[in-house]
């Protein structure tokens, strides 16, 4: 069955859309986190971060930037938030991949994502050897 994504590309749910090339659309979220709230997503349907093509998620942040540059110009906002989740315990609720673009201004409290506290620096060593040697795989 197409995510609501898909039905949102095909046109059989509208959306209030905001741009469109042949490999992406942005629309307004219809839940903002913010005034101005916008979503990219991919026409072709993807799950997330893990199965989209390279060339796929290009496309998708050409967008993201281009959008968040009429974002600022129109909206002008002290900052920008782009938030993109990967699974239901990250956030994802639509698995069809996408990327939020939240107008952020100072003192809004709109959106926290996590405490920042120190690391175990012996921990943040032994992760990095761990990574580096996937990433050599």
């Amino acid at each position: 069955m197409p995510s609501i994504f898909s039905r949102i590309v095909s046109g059989d749910i509208p959306a209030i859309r905001v741009y469109e090339d042949h490999a992406t659309l942005a629309f307004m979220d219809i839940n903002p986190a913010a005034r101005g709230h916008a979503l990219v997503i991919p026409k072709d349907e993807h799950a997330d971060l893990f199965s989209i093509p390279p060339e796929t998620l290009a496309a998708v942040a050409r967008t993201v930037q281009r959008v968040a540059l009429a974002m600022r110009e129109v909206l002008r906002p002290d900052g920008v938030n782009i938030i993109q989740n990967n699974g239901a315990a990250a956030g994802q609720t639509v698995f069809h991949y996408h990327v939020h673009i939240i107008p952020r201004w100072e003192g809004d409290n709109a959106l926290r994502l996590w405490k920042p506290q120190a690391a175990d620096q012996a921990d943040l060593r032994t992760l990095a050897e761990q990574l580096g040697q996937a990433l050599a795989r």
